[in-house]
């Protein structure tokens, strides 16, 4: 069990839902920051565009407030998530001071990568308004001595981003993709959540009972630095959407696919609302991308949920 006070910044969304509730059932006591309530614990205020947040009284930060998502290319969409995921990240790291600091990034920031696993030297080259900026946020975490979790595409109950992306390739009861199957790696959100806790160093209750209140960041915590994070299992990709729909796959040509993916986004530019299919969509399902989570083992961290767990624990269709 857990013991302190941590502050959970995006406690409202997906990931920063369940990093919530996972500290509040590890005994920690939970502060959600955000424009929105989150599911436990107290709610503080907090616009990441444009105001400094209020962490009085907590011990320790976990950062996974972001603008997320595959917007337009331009300098508005740029703008817009750089005053959350750029300047948003100086003004809570400028808060947190002295606290540790625990910041989500994500494996979007790496350049495109061969069928090699990726480590977290791999080089970074984010294609989108969102990883571009979540790389310079990320900068400035690492640069404070923060530690930076890096998951690829994480899903979970409850996901707004990942599933519904892909259960738009099922058209006439097949799945629709590009090329030949590929690997990859997934992150499970409650993988996810235990390498936020585990990262953080907080004491745990048997540490108090003993007296052993170390600060939060002593040698319990992790190193600060870059730690990949996803699931031990390395995933085929048409097996994913096979299983999650129940339908056979079919391939399709890159060039057409990518062709489609140009046509949304020009139309998209005059509609003015995010592409149905984007180059980065189709990057994302036509290139091998596996991370090495070695790094992050190496701290005692354990990946112990798997896709088919997650498969299993959905509700009869």
């Amino acid at each position: 069990m857990l013991t302190g006070r941590i502050a959970v910044t995006g406690a409202s969304g997906f990931c920063g839902g369940v990093v919530a509730r996972a500290a509040a059932a590890a005994g920690a006591t939970v502060v959600c920051l955000g424009r929105r309530p989150g599911p436990v614990g107290e709610h503080r205020f907090w616009d990441a565009a444009r105001t400094p947040p209020d962490l009085t009284g907590t011990d320790v930060v976990l950062h996974l407030a972001a603008a997320v998502g595959d917007p337009l290319p331009g300098r508005a969409s740029e703008a817009a998530f750089r005053a959350v995921n750029v300047d948003g990240t100086a003004r809570l790291l400028e808060a947190a001071g002295d606290r540790p600091v625990v910041w989500v990034s994500s494996a979007s920031v790496y350049a495109p990568a061969g069928p090699e696993s990726i480590s977290e030297d791999h080089p970074l080259g984010g294609m989108t308004a969102y990883g571009r900026t979540k790389a310079a946020g990320e900068r400035l975490a690492r640069d404070a001595g923060a530690v930076v979790l890096r998951p690829r595409a994480v899903y979970g109950a409850g996901d707004p981003h990942l599933l519904p992306r892909l259960r738009r390739v099922v058209r006439g009861g097949r799945a629709l993709l590009p090329g030949p199957d590929v690997p990859l790696s997934l992150t499970a959100v409650e993988n996810l959540a235990g390498a936020c806790l585990a990262a953080t160093g907080l004491p745990t209750a048997a540490d108090d009972a003993e007296g052993r209140r170390a600060r939060p960041g002593d040698a319990a915590g992790w190193p600060a630095g870059v730690y990949n994070i996803a699931d031990a299992v390395v995933y085929r990709r048409d097996a994913v959407v096979s299983a999650m729909f129940g339908v056979p796959v079919t391939h399709l040509p890159v060039p057409l696919v990518d062709a489609a993916a140009a046509m949304a986004t020009a139309a998209a530019r005059v509609t003015r609302r995010p592409p149905v299919l984007s180059r980065y969509a189709v990057e994302q399902l036509t290139h091998p991308v596996v991370l090495d989570i070695s790094r992050a083992r190496a701290q005692g961290w354990t990946p112990r949920r798997t896709f088919a767990d997650f498969l299993n624990s959905l509700p009869p269709s």
